[in-house]
């Protein structure tokens, strides 16, 4: 027995370092230390997507080879097979397709929208693009007195009195003093969201919206308005920014100005679609789920390149970043592809529903929806007690993202990702450089050869460390 005793000690001393490492470990963990290693493989990251990325070829593809993908439409449709295709190939643990049934608007033929009659310059055209799920102005097209608002205030002002049987036109601009182009479009979006029933409650017969960009340019911005089933749904077009300047200054000038809309639109009934889903399963967490995405879906004109067919090749390039780098998460790690962000958000509140029904716990979720630009950070979104958790906690992490210039922001996420809220993960948004985004959003101009390729690796690495540390540190 007495030769036992020092192999018996240095089992127990064995043991004990082994408790110490993994005590240290895990308290590593719990504090979101930032090491060493998580430098090297972060490293690692940005250097596998600036050499062997995919998320540009990718991209290429799907704005190239099937173009802009209004949900419902064909092109919507190629897209859930391609991406669910080249998800195929990863190796990854599940791909899989996520039913889901979305609104089907067609634009129909091209808009007409002209001014008739003005003493300055006779009959002229302006760039314009029906709103999304605007209704059509039949085959004979309308014709009215125009009236220019640039608040609520003024509507509510001119009231019945001075709109019945009149064309709205909205013409208050994007706040050109905000820094923040996601705050200036914020300010002035309501009217293209809501102008046609304000307009409508007073009886007008259609509505005129500024593009709602900071451009001064002749491309009209499409997006999805909102109707109050309480009052009539009237035709709604986006003119140009160009146009809305020159009508407005037609309006100083001769005191009215007489508009002729023709659109075709129509909303047909809903149709079948998917959510595109691939995940690489967790080692120790499998049940909680980090989950990174974009929308797949976007406007009928242009590619649909920014918005957001680079957030949607990010995604998936992150689940391949990361297998390449050798790294096997202690979470579940999933890329979403959303359908229906543009029009009616049914992708989003599908998958949450389904992760509700499947008793999934979202640990984390991860957006791209702001253009493939040049990484300027995260924002962050949640429960408030989750989010001071979460600071606390990155403040020993930043450093991590220093050399990359990224800085992170509370408030704010993602559209497709919001309804995860209610189960107390964090929710976070990737945000790029903003400053050109507006001048293409919802755009014909919104096209492949828009997108920097480097700058579209730079956002996959950036979410691909995000990713990472939220794996291995947790909340």
């Amino acid at each position: 027995m007495k030769n036992m005793a020092p192999a018996f000690k240095f089992l127990q001393c064995f043991t004990l370092t082994l408790i110490v490492v993994f005590t240290l470990q895990q308290q590593t963990y719990a504090q979101g230390a930032a090491t060493d290693s998580d430098a090297a493989l972060i490293r690692k990251i940005y250097d596998r997507a600036l050499t062997d990325g995919r998320c540009y070829p990718w991209l290429e593809h799907l704005s190239l080879n099937i173009g802009h993908r209004l949900s419902g439409s064909t092109g919507a449709e190629k897209a859930v097979a391609w991406t669910k295709s080249m998800l195929d190939t990863m190796g990854l643990d599940s791909v899989w397709l996520q039913p889901v049934m979305v609104p089907h608007w067609v634009r129909g033929e091209a808009e007409q929208v002209r001014v008739v009659g003005s003493k300055k310059y006779g009959t002229f055209n302006m760039n314009a693009l029906a709103l999304g799920g605007s209704v059509g102005t039949g085959a004979k097209g309308i014709s009215a007195e125009v009236v220019e608002v640039m608040s609520w205030e003024e509507l509510d002002n001119l009231n019945e009195r001075g709109i019945r049987g009149k064309i709205v036109f909205y013409n208050r601009p994007m706040d050109a003093t905000k820094i923040r182009t996601f705050e200036a479009y914020g300010g002035a979006v309501d009217q293209r969201v809501s102008g046609a029933s304000r307009a409508a409650k007073y009886g007008a017969i259609g509505v005129l919206v500024r593009s709602i960009t900071l451009a001064l340019d002749d491309y009209p911005h499409t997006g999805s308005l909102r109707y109050d089933t309480a009052v009539t749904s009237i035709p709604a077009v986006a003119i140009s920014t160009l146009a809305a300047e020159k009508l407005s200054g037609l309006l100083k000038d001769e005191g009215k100005a007489t508009v002729f809309m023709k659109t075709g639109c129509q909303m047909l009934p809903e149709a079948p679609s998917f959510n595109v889903i691939g995940e690489i399963r967790g080692t120790e967490r499998p049940g909680d789920v980090i989950a990174v995405g974009g929308h797949l879906d976007s406007w009928d004109v242009g590619h649909g390149a920014h918005d957001d067919g680079a957030g949607c090749t990010q995604s998936m390039d992150v689940l391949r970043i990361l297998q390449r780098a050798g790294y096997r998460p202690r979470h579940t790690i999933r890329c979403v592809l959303f359908m229906n962000e543009e029009n009616g958000l049914r992708g989003g509140r599908q998958y949450a529903a389904e992760a509700e029904r499947k008793g999934e716990y979202h640990l984390a979720a991860v957006e791209s929806d702001a253009g493939g630009f040049t990484p300027r950070g995260f924002s962050f979104d949640g429960d408030e007690a989750v989010i001071d958790k979460f600071f606390e906690k990155i403040q020993t992490l930043e450093p991590l993202f220093k050399p990359y210039g990224l800085t992170f922001t509370r408030g704010g996420s993602g559209a497709d990702i919001g309804p995860l809220k209610g189960m107390k993960g964090l929710l976070s948004g990737y945000s790029p450089d903003s400053q050109r985004y507006f001048d293409l959003h919802h755009t014909a101009a919104d096209t492949f050869d828009k997108v920097n390729k480097r700058e579209l690796e730079l956002g996959a690495a950036s979410m691909a460390a995000l990713v990472y540390l939220l794996d291995k540190y947790g909340l």
